[in-house]
C-alpha cells in the first residue's frame, strides 16, 4: 500500500514556475512507477507526466513537453514535478499517482492504481 500527498501547489503569473512534490508512504517506493495527472475544472482528467521505477525514463504529454520535468528520488520516496513557462491552460487540480510496475523501465499513461489528494495550481494571464 502506498499514500500520496501533494504540496507545492499555488498561484503564478503565465511564464513562470512552479515546482511539485508527492510524497509517498508504505509499500516499497521503488517497485512503483509513477506519474501526474490533472484536472481542471468541468475537464476532463488528463495526463501529464509519467516516471519509470528508477526514474531511467519519462514521458510526457504533448501539452506539457519541453516545459515540464518529472523526477524521483527513491531515497526520499519522492516524485516531483517541475513545472516551467506556465500557461493559464494549465491551471488545475494536479494529482501525484503510482503503480506496481515489473519493468524496470515502463512508462504509463493510464492504469494507475494510486492517487493522491491532488494540488492546486493556478496560473494567471
Amino acid at each position: 500500500q502506498v499514500q500520496l500527498v501533494e504540496s507545492g501547489g499555488g498561484l503564478v503569473q503565465a511564464g513562470g514556475s512552479l515546482r511539485l512534490s508527492c510524497a509517498a508512504s508504505r509499500g516499497i517506493f521503488s517497485n512503483y512507477a509513477m506519474g501526474w495527472f490533472r484536472q481542471a475544472p468541468g475537464k476532463e482528467r488528463e495526463f501529464v507526466a509519467a516516471i519509470s521505477r528508477s526514474g531511467g525514463r519519462t514521458y510526457y504529454a504533448d501539452s506539457v513537453k519541453g516545459r515540464f520535468t518529472v523526477s524521483r528520488d527513491n531515497a526520499k520516496n519522492s516524485v516531483y514535478l517541475e513545472m516551467n513557462i506556465l500557461k493559464p491552460e494549465d491551471t488545475a487540480v494536479y494529482y501525484c499517482v503510482g503503480r506496481r510496475s515489473i519493468g524496470e523501465n515502463d512508462v504509463y499513461q493510464f492504469n494507475y492504481d494510486y492517487w493522491g489528494q491532488g494540488t492546486q495550481v493556478t496560473v494567471s494571464s
